[in-house]
């Protein structure tokens, strides 16, 4: 019941966190116009584009069944990024409407929730317990072994969950590359941006970190940041692409490497060149 309610209530509290209001369809027409186009070309509804006043650069999809689907830009993305970039930002979040992915998400982070409800509740009532005691009833001690196998399910299956968060923008990230003409390329530069700006607002002491609550559903997690010397974003990519990803840092985050995101995008790249 309580997951339920979060999630039907989930979509105001992001508005709320993230001071988000919908876009006003004068100043942003370009905008609207692109959402709807893509939209079209995905065979999907086309969701309310919002804007969310942070400074951080970022986007998310979020919404349910009653609330209406929605994607939002910040304003920190808006004013570091050209327009066709914030298109293919668009198409990756609208890939994750499509896909379904804010519902497949909640349900699958539902297990793990529970299971590791259970283990904890079994480990506590083990030790708390665990002086009343008689022959006929099960041992305090098995009770806390059978929570803590509980725990440790648990957290397998929330790696389980993270991998599939990694997974799901992979999709996003094709999604755009093939419904945007030159998508794969122009959301290479888009994210090396979020990441250059993100470093950039790290550096005068703004904490991105302020944002990660929900970090899920950005289309870069906040702690992927990179400080360059060179503001020619091609040269960022390059130096990006080079780095080698740690797989303890892999296995635990929400979002793939900026690394293996980059060269995936790469192979999407050279399979969309028409061949000779």
């Amino acid at each position: 019941l309580i997951y339920i309610l979060q999630w039907i209530i989930s979509p105001y509290v992001i508005d709320a966190m993230y001071k988000v209001r919908p876009a006003d369809p004068v100043n942003y027409s370009w905008l609207h116009q692109a959402v709807k186009d893509i939209s079209m070309r995905s065979g999907i509804k086309t969701p309310r584009l919002m804007i969310a006043d942070i400074s951080i650069p970022n986007a998310f999809a979020y919404g349910n069944m009653l609330t209406g689907y929605k994607v939002a830009v910040t304003r920190g993305l808006l004013s570091i990024m050209p327009k066709d970039e914030v298109v293919a930002v668009i198409g990756h979040e609208l890939g994750h409407i499509k896909h379904k992915d804010v519902a497949i998400m909640m349900i699958v982070g539902l297990l793990p929730a529970v299971i590791l409800w259970i283990g904890e509740y079994l480990v506590r009532w083990g030790w708390l317990f665990g002086f009343r005691r008689d022959r006929d009833s099960l041992s305090p001690l098995a009770v806390v072994g059978i929570g803590a196998l509980f725990l440790l399910i648990g957290f397998l299956l929330n790696l389980g969950v993270l991998y599939l968060s990694r997974l799901r923008e992979y999709y996003a990230d094709a999604h755009s590359a093939l419904s945007i003409p030159g998508g794969a390329k122009k959301l290479q530069r888009a994210l090396a941006r979020i990441m250059l700006a993100t470093g950039w607002l790290s550096k005068r002491g703004i904490n991105p970190g302020r944002y990660s609550q929900l970090k899920m559903l950005f289309i870069e997690a906040p702690e992927h940041t990179i400080t360059s010397y060179t503001s020619d974003i091609n040269l960022v990519i390059e130096e990006i692409k080079s780095q080698k990803p740690s797989l303890l840092h892999e296995i635990f985050s929400t979002h793939p490497h900026p690394a293996k995101r980059f060269r995936f995008l790469d192979k999407l790249y050279r399979e969309s060149l028409p061949h000779m």
